[in-house]
């Protein structure tokens, strides 16, 4: 067994789910997705289409920054794109993933990253759907991640329901959900965790058809993850 932390666990466990001659998306204040998405490009997936929103495709940065948007993401890019054309490309559904996260998430799937409390007179105005709103429901598939498992997160239902739509996986420090018909179901939980903690710290009663879990980094996956981004960028959100 290696030695891990959590930001470790959810990146590798996110990049094993990318796969060859996808296009995957990812925006703003992204620093998990980023990572997950350069490791599954060196290693799972070297196929993988790599966009993001600094407008880069395929980009070779010497160096990753705090920001997911900035300069050294178009360095050694293949081409470059404008945010229009994600939307444009995700409306003829040709985008495979996109990352997206929500502030509550409710056993439905759906996301709220507007407000918290009624929507006329909030406790918490939050930022707003921004793309989030036309991506979710487009892509093929958005993977949501969130670095804080709680109840005050994962909810029954959401305060107000800003996008809802294609969502395949949801990824925290404890646990992968997965989305099916009826709602959010639990895939894998992290070995850092438990059945136990995962239903503690859950806003709604947790569907499983049985108790899997995901296996830890290896040798090899932290190694190379350490290559890619030795500042430990994928920290930062945690």
């Amino acid at each position: 067994m290696s030695q891990y932390s959590v930001a470790d666990m959810m990146v590798v466990a996110i990049a094993r789910r990318l796969k060859n001659n996808e296009k995957v998306f990812h925006g703003v204040a992204s620093p998990v997705p980023m990572v997950a998405t350069m490791l599954a490009k060196n290693s799972y997936a070297p196929k993988l289409v790599y966009l993001n929103i600094a407008g880069g495709v395929n980009t070779k940065p010497k160096k990753l920054e705090k920001s997911t948007d900035g300069p050294e993401l178009i360095e050694g890019c293949a081409s470059m794109f404008t945010l229009t054309d994600i939307f444009d490309l995700s409306a003829r559904g040709e985008l495979d993933v996109a990352f997206l996260s929500g502030v509550q998430i409710d056993v439905k799937g759906r996301l709220n990253v507007s407000a918290i409390g009624d929507f006329n007179k909030p406790k918490v105005r939050l930022p707003g759907g921004a793309g989030s709103a036309v991506l979710v429901p487009t892509v093929k598939k958005a993977f949501i991640w969130r670095t804080k498992h709680n109840k005050r997160t994962f909810v029954e239902k959401c305060d107000f329901v800003t996008t809802q739509g294609n969502i395949e996986y949801i990824f925290t420090p404890l646990c992968i959900f997965k989305k099916d018909e009826e709602g959010l179901k639990l895939d894998r939980i992290f070995k850092n965790s438990s059945l136990e903690e995962i239903i503690e710290n859950t806003g709604f009663e947790i569907r499983y058809d049985e108790i899997v879990y995901e296996e830890e980094p290896t040798k090899e996956e932290m190694d190379l993850l350490d290559k890619i981004d030795p500042e430990k960028i994928r920290e930062i959100e945690f």
